[in-house]
């Protein structure tokens, strides 16, 4: 295999790495309430898993309420159950046939936890980035010891990686700063 090829083989890879990034940064809560912090939260109704999105519908009623309506009465116990213990300070109230949650204003101490998995999902994006630019060198390392790759394009893929990986550790930065002003309102 090309240099070149292996170098283009791994950036569809690191756009996912971004694109899950950001998926994960939607379910950090901040000030403004947002569909995406429920809508994939596991709920266990009838033995069986599945993502709260597929139990009801979900709609904002004002920027600090989530509104969940289960298409079915008997989901809302597992629903409001499953909310609570999802770990994002949520504090669900059945409603009638409708359960409500309430974004109440971000505690300094939440928001600094906030801060800290925000940092830890940006650090455990660029680990990921990193492993992919490993794998790619890895691959053209041994494609120069066989002799597919001389070695000037050896070093200019290890420059060529190295500045795809700058530029997907700034996506990152990038998502990860509009966030943390999110979440400092």
């Amino acid at each position: 295999m090309e240099h070149k090829e292996i170098i283009e083989s791994i950036k569809p890879e690191m756009d996912k790495v971004v694109s899950f990034f950001h998926r994960e940064l939607d379910k950090i809560r901040t000030g403004r309430a947002s569909i995406s912090l429920v809508e994939d939260i596991t709920a266990d109704c009838f033995g069986q898993k599945f993502l709260i999105k597929q139990l009801g519908a979900i709609t904002l009623s004002g920027p600090q309420q989530i509104l969940i309506q289960p298409w079915d009465k008997s989901y809302l116990e597992s629903i409001e159950s499953a909310v609570r213990q999802s770990g994002r300070g949520l504090s669900p109230v059945v409603d009638k046939d409708a359960i409500r949650i309430n974004l109440s204003t971000l505690t300094g101490e939440f928001r600094d936890n906030l801060l800290k998995v925000l940092s830890e999902k940006q650090e455990e994006a660029k680990m990921t980035i990193r492993r992919w630019r490993e794998e790619a060198w890895k691959k053209i390392q041994d494609g120069f010891k066989d002799g597919e790759i001389r070695e000037d394009d050896k070093f200019r893929s290890k420059d060529i990686l190295q500045e795809m990986v700058d530029e997907y550790y700034e996506k990152i930065e990038d998502f990860g700063n509009i966030k943390r002003k999110e979440i400092n309102g």
